[in-house]
């Protein structure tokens, strides 16, 4: 497969030139080729934002649902089917802000889907607040006197949880990102993928240039077995790490949990309705 089989024609991208977001999108496409996924197996669920506008210009279905809400239809997708690939595209202050707690309960349930998450530090489609990963001091339109909170750490916090796979690029090193990308989607459980970005119209602090000043690449010898090293690692400033952090691959995913696959394996929606059965159950309801 190539990179232009995930090509919309004349999709009208909205996104501003030079955003980061379209060298996601570039990535994106390129390692699902390499993955050999076809479209028609594919699912992207996005909530509202500007990560959220990249599954209407990629091939593949598409559920787009509420502000910070689209882990929890991700999840169901993924349940009614378990054969498809679910990638949930968020931003950082629709994941992370509106969507926190959806983000860390998603994290305990585990299940097998891959969650790429656009952090440029701002909210970019509502004009240029701050937003939970913009750093101290940072100055908006709203936070005139400059961010006064600490910023959200998603790499510790996933950490924390135990989530199964933890991992943060660069949106502009495409090589990296899509090695990336695809280790994560390959991974079976529940995949996050913190993405640096530029946003070129509202953040004119955390540019491409600073993006590449203040990362580095975890070292070759780094152990992503070792949770308590990832989460020391996920915790550093100043120069942040990118990289896979942390992989837990001994945990059952949510879809092997549910008591309806325990013992039949046909995805839930091939499965035809016993109404009668269904008429039992209600009975002993009442």
């Amino acid at each position: 497969m190539k990179a232009r089989d995930f090509d919309i024609p004349d999709a009208d991208v909205a996104w501003c030139p030079g955003c980061g977001d379209r060298s996601i999108l570039r990535s994106l496409k390129a390692a699902l080729a390499e993955l050999e996924i076809q479209p028609k197996n594919l699912v992207f669920v996005s909530g509202i934002g500007q990560a959220g506008k990249l599954p209407h210009y990629i091939k593949g279905n598409v559920f787009n649902g509420l502000h910070g809400r689209s882990l929890s239809p991700a999840t169901a997708i993924k349940a009614a089917n378990p054969e498809l690939t679910v990638i949930d595209v968020s931003g950082d202050g629709c994941m992370y802000g509106e969507g926190g707690n959806h983000f860390m309960h998603t994290i305990r349930r585990n299940p097998d889907i891959t969650n790429l998450v656009h952090n440029n530090m701002v909210y970019g489609l509502t004009k240029g607040q701050a937003s939970p990963t913009s750093q101290k001091d940072f100055h908006t339109p709203l936070q005139v006197d400059g961010v006064f909170l600490e910023p959200f750490n998603p790499l510790a916090v996933a950490i924390a949880l135990d989530a199964s796979f933890v991992a943060r690029t660069f949106s502009e090193d495409r090589k990296h990102s899509i090695e990336i990308f695809k280790a994560a989607i390959k991974h079976k459980g529940y995949a996050l993928v913190d993405i640096f970005q530029p946003c070129v119209t509202f953040n004119k602090v955390n540019t491409r240039d600073w993006f590449k000043k203040h990362t580095y690449y975890l070292e070759d010898d780094h152990d992503p077995y070792d949770r308590n090293l990832a989460f020391k690692r996920a915790t550093e400033t100043g120069e942040y790490p990118l990289g896979i952090f942390y992989k837990n691959p001994d945990k059952s995913t949510f879809e092997e949990n549910l008591t309806v696959y325990q013992d039949e394996k046909t995805p839930l929606y091939q499965r035809k309705l016993d109404k009668d059965k269904l008429r039992v159950l209600m009975e002993t309801k009442r």
